[in-house]
């Protein structure tokens, strides 16, 4: 056995310890979560009320209409809190137990999928380790208490579930599950048409048999349709508009926030140059303040590039080109693209850029392509930097707080 190999067959192991370190922050931070800071609580309230105003406002992102107050993300998350705001009301804790349990659900699920893809144990094994410790899902997961995070976490394990029984066949369950990924965040829509070419045989041609492909996309798309009605007639009963969201009656406080929504509104070209070096190439940021710059206060909260964070994305570049790389391919491409040109790229992370969640299940669809193609120990180590990079992080928040 070669000195080369006994060093690859010690980085799982490392990555398994450097996991069972970030769980154990994980259920420490379950455990001694606060309540009355995650907004899903309040939409819960409020529908056990029967109503769609909220009484107080948790963060940032509420919208004061015709003098009443509203949370202004989509309703499936005040749905998934019901059962907690039922039994304890609505300054409740227990949201990072949930995300908790979106986390490992997540990856039960992604373990089916590389199952369904023919992905060999090694390879799986490491994929897993990617998904949970080296990307952001790891992070939204122990940032449960709010409301953005929280989102998230539900609408990857309900996007995760949409392309598992995709893939088996069953498009009425998809339908199910990316409606209500929708419902949690308005992105995962656009997973749609990759949906629907995840159920046809890979060797099946595209444009063929087009009453079969009829059926096919009626079974995706009327729990689709029906979720954008919903969605659109909740915008109607809050805001007086089926298109609007509420986002532009958001009152930040001063700070960037609403100086960029002030000057250039929810979209804008002006954003790109912040939004591009964030997302490619921005490092981890530890900032140091007081007497010679010598005192650590905490971590940029704007985050760490993804490519810095992640760099396994890398084997991005070796994907194989089929019908259904090409598809995820080009849902990466837009989402990345779109939200370049966003007011915020995600805001109050660190080791992360966590909009990357929006199109994670389709890169990870391409990487269970490209990663079995490779056997260097490239994409494991890549892999341990990510995890590593958490631990420091949470170590630094640990210091820091």
């Amino acid at each position: 056995m070669t000195t080369l190999s006994m060093r690859e067959r010690l980085l799982f192991p490392i990555g398994v310890m450097i996991a069972g370190l970030l769980s154990v922050a994980l259920a420490y931070a379950a455990f001694t979560e606060d309540g009355g800071t995650n907004s899903a609580a309040l939409v819960a309230d409020a529908f056990l009320h029967g109503r769609l105003w909220v009484e107080s406002c948790f963060d940032l992102d509420c919208a004061s209409y015709n003098g009443q107050t509203y949370v202004a993300f989509p309703p499936f998350p005040g749905l998934a809190a019901l059962p907690l705001v039922a039994i304890n009301g609505m300054a409740t804790s227990g949201f990072i137990v949930l995300t908790t349990l979106c986390f490992a659900m997540s990856l039960l699920v992604w373990n089916r999928i590389f199952r369904q893809l023919e992905v060999a144990r090694a390879d799986r094994s490491w994929l897993m380790l990617a998904l949970g410790f080296s990307s952001p899902l790891f992070f939204v997961t122990i940032r449960g208490d709010g409301i953005w995070f929280f989102a998230q976490a539900i609408a990857l394990l309900l996007t995760s579930l949409a392309i598992h029984e995709a893939l088996a066949g069953r498009l009425v369950s998809a339908g199910v599950a990316i409606a209500c990924a929708f419902l949690s965040r308005q992105m995962s829509i656009f997973y749609v048409p990759l949906l629907l070419v995840l159920s046809l045989r890979a060797e099946a041609p595209l444009v063929s048999a087009i009453p079969d492909r009829i059926i096919r996309a009626m079974k995706l798309g009327i729990p689709v349709a029906a979720a954008i009605g919903l969605y659109l007639l909740y915008n109607q009963a809050r805001f007086g508009s089926l298109l609007e969201s509420g986002y532009t009656y958001i009152d930040y406080p001063p700070g960037v926030l609403k100086d960029r929504l002030d000057a250039y509104g929810l979209w804008s070209l002006e954003y790109l140059p912040f939004n591009l070096y964030h997302a490619l190439v921005q490092g981890f940021h530890a900032r140091f303040e007081g007497f010679g710059n010598l005192e650590l206060v905490g971590i940029d909260r704007f985050g760490t590039a993804f490519l810095v964070a992640s760099p396994w994305l890398v084997m991005l570049f070796f994907t194989p080109i089929n019908r259904r790389t090409v598809f995820a391919g080009l849902l990466v491409a837009g989402l990345i693209t779109a939200m370049l040109f966003y007011h915020s790229n995600g805001y109050t992370q660190y080791n992360v850029q966590r909009y990357m969640l929006d199109w994670l299940p389709a890169a990870l669809m391409m990487l269970a392509y490209a990663v079995p193609r490779h056997t260097t120990p490239l994409f494991p180590l890549s892999v341990l930097w990510g995890m590593a990079l958490n631990a420091v992080t949470i170590a630094t928040m640990t210091v820091v707080l």
